[in-house]
């Protein structure tokens, strides 16, 4: 790479030396991923080899972290970001029981700062490192006179496999049958268009603190929860007939994703654990109960749906692995989601 630059491409804002830098800078995290062996970037395409399966089925999920990422900006802090990217790509692909394979991102920024870059990637790192795959690729494009020095956005991409007869697609599902909660880290990665205008965060003291909940700042970018490994756990042990990732649209748009058509969800308010953040929300926007849950998790980052009888293997499980499961509601007839 010693002759790879360009003064003319430097002056129109875009320093390449950079990239490679960052690069340079990413490589330790990537090789936290990787099995022994495959620590190697900087290719033009992430390779993977297809595990020996009866029937395997790939499935894809994409997404970003969104004006969540304001907060990191002002904040000046860029290492946990990237984990909620991993984490809103991943969650998505083990809702039909497929295990993630590998990742990919894809960072714009105004300016390649290659430390701040390095960070952000680290953050991607720590979140593959969670789900339990691997960081094969990924692509930074600075963007000069479309976006600030200082800004950036993430995007990322994740492809997992199952098996064709182990998929989770809720056919077998029926009235009585039950759903338990895992719950959220806290905000996690929805919603913060609406929470940057209630909290004003461009004027905001983000450092404030407040009771139970500690300085507004930390518990925003608290980085969103990785369901992976303890939802791979479950499957193993009991019959799983339905997951949902508690994403934007809340309860009312992600659980009925989940349910068999002809069937809804009946939830008690009093069973969802509610953490602090969310009442602060509501109080300062004063929002309704209605737009609260079908905006935000509301404390729940993942629900799962079993028969009655595995409830208890269910949650004893998910416990083992970590997850403070609870009893959240139950199928029945009809469709959508209430809550009593």
């Amino acid at each position: 790479m010693e002759k790879s630059f360009s003064e003319s491409y430097k002056e129109a804002g875009v320093d390449i030396t950079a990239g490679y830098r960052a690069v340079e800078l990413m490589k330790a995290h990537v090789a936290r991923t990787m099995p022994e062996g495959r620590a190697d970037i900087g290719g033009f395409g992430g390779l993977w080899p297809l595990p020996q399966m009866k029937e395997p089925v790939l499935v894809s999920g994409t997404d970003g972290v969104g004006t969540k990422l304001r907060i990191a900006q002002l904040l000046k802090r860029h290492d946990t970001v990237g984990i909620d990217c991993v984490a809103m790509c991943v969650n998505d692909v083990i809702c039909c029981g497929a295990r993630p394979l590998f990742f990919l991102d894809y960072i714009a920024c105004g300016r390649n700062v290659p430390e701040k870059i390095a960070s952000i990637v680290g953050g991607v790192a720590e979140g593959c490192v969670r789900a339990g795959c691997a960081l094969i690729g990924g692509e930074t494009a600075e963007h000069p006179g479309m976006m600030k020095e200082d800004d950036y956005d993430i995007a990322g991409f994740s492809v997992g496999v199952v098996e064709k007869e182990k998929m989770v697609c809720g056919e077998e599902m029926k009235a009585g049958d039950v759903m338990l909660a895992l719950p959220s880290s806290g905000v996690h990665s929805n919603g913060f268009s609406l929470i940057r205008k209630i909290f004003d965060v461009e004027n905001a003291d983000l450092c404030e603190s407040f009771e139970g909940i500690g300085p507004l700042g930390e518990a925003l970018l608290t980085p969103t929860k990785i369901y992976v490994k303890p939802i791979l756990a479950l499957l193993e042990r009991v019959k799983v007939l339905g997951i949902s990732h508690i994403t934007g649209g809340g309860f009312y748009e992600n659980m009925p994703r989940s349910v068999k058509k002809g069937l809804g969800v009946e939830i008690g308010r009093k069973n969802v654990r509610t953490p602090p953040i969310f009442g602060l929300i509501q109080r300062k926007g004063d929002i309704s109960d209605h737009d609260m849950f079908n905006t935000f998790n509301m404390g729940v980052g993942m629900s799962v749906i079993v028969r009655k009888e595995d409830a208890k293997t269910a949650l004893d499980n998910l416990q083992k692995c970590g997850e403070n499961a609870y009893m959240l509601g139950k199928i029945v007839e009809g469709e959508g989601v209430e809550i009593i």
